[in-house]
């Protein structure tokens, strides 16, 4: 049965807040697991002062940034230099208003969807809301007046030109296979099995290639180790939030891990099935289970992008250009014409 408007705009509130208060506090201890993960990888401990294993010290490194000095430069432009910061992270948590993290649910005779709001296009809204993202990054070079800052922001923007390109027409072939820009409608076009025992995902059937396109335009566009040349400290100082302090900074952090945590909810949904996974027990656990598994594989994700961290060093900025437009895009564009030409065989 179709909700009534009131109950509509009431569920959709609800399911606002809920998201965003997950999605925040994902988050503050996203930034505690890459401390903590990354520690054990180098033989030290990581946080563990503030709470059992540590697990307070995100809402201590909250109050540092609210009661720390916000300083302001002299010499900035100051109107876009204010605005820089609340750009990025408004356009990062504007992105997961789309992502459906499991299945509707029934209630009293209402079917309710796991997901803030249903578009036809959310894949399209996605690319285009993170693609803009990358402007509060670029202004924030340029409003500060300093050349390291200046030259962060235009590593950032010649970055997100490089590989969107490749970063879309990874999920092109996904695209061909589903039949639907609806991240909804691919979910469900993953559903069943291979020969009765491998999961219908995409990356098990023949999508590897732009899986693996995926994954690496997605480091460069969340500016990620080994792509995290925008902020590359040895030789930018801290790159575009040079002159940031405070709670400014702190919108740029959390920017960042709002998109890490936004790129691995699209990785799950276009090739690992999304919330696709075991379904037993009574009712209410198998309403319960599709929300589990969807969060258990974005956590597999976070994991592999803090174990690249601790591992692998930084690319030269030839070399990052060079993998994408070399490399990378031949690789991504060879996939969408493999995948036409076997779908229409």
């Amino acid at each position: 049965m179709a909700l009534p408007f009131w109950l509509f705009i009431l569920a959709s509130v609800i399911k606002s807040a809920v998201v965003m208060g997950v999605l925040l506090t994902a988050v503050a201890y996203t930034v505690w697991l890459e401390r903590k993960v990354v520690g054990h990888m180098q033989n030290r401990w990581g946080p563990t002062r503030v709470g059992p294993f540590g697990l307070l010290q995100p809402a201590a490194d909250g109050l540092k940034f609210i009661f720390k000095e916000d300083l302001t430069p002299p010499h900035v432009y100051k109107p876009l230099f204010i605005a820089a910061p609340m750009i990025a992270l408004i356009f990062a948590l504007t992105s997961i208003s789309v992502i459906p993290f499991g299945n509707s649910v029934v209630i009293r005779g209402y079917r309710i969807p796991l997901q803030i709001t249903d578009v036809n296009t959310g894949l399209l809204l996605i690319l285009g809301v993170t693609s803009i993202g990358v402007y509060g990054v670029a202004l924030a070079g340029w409003s500060s007046n300093n050349k390291y800052s200046l030259l962060g922001g235009l590593r950032a923007s010649a970055q997100m030109v490089s590989y969107e390109i490749s970063l879309g027409l990874s999920l092109v072939g996904v695209l061909i296979m589903s039949g639907s820009f609806s991240l909804r409608e691919i979910v469900k076009a993953q559903g069943g099995h291979f020969w009765g025992f491998i999961p219908h995902w995409n990356i098990f059937g023949g999508q590897f290639i732009g899986f693996f396109c995926y994954l690496m335009a997605a480091y460069a566009e969340t500016n990620r180790i080994p792509f995290d040349l925008p902020e590359a400290e040895t030789e930018l100082v801290a790159g575009y939030h040079t002159e940031y302090s405070a709670m400014k900074f702190a919108m740029f952090f959390m920017a960042e891990y709002t998109n890490m945590i936004t790129v691995a909810c699209l990785a799950t949904l276009m090739f690992f099935g999304g919330w696709n996974g075991p379904l037993f027990g009574p009712r209410i656990l198998q309403a319960v289970l599709p929300v589990f598994w969807f969060g258990l594989k974005i956590f597999g994700f976070l994991f592999l992008y803090i174990w690249v961290r601790g591992t692998l060093p930084r690319f030269r900025y030839d070399q990052l250009m060079a993998f994408g437009w070399k490399f990378l895009l031949p690789l991504a564009l060879a996939n969408v014409i493999a995948t036409a030409i076997a779908v229409a065989w």
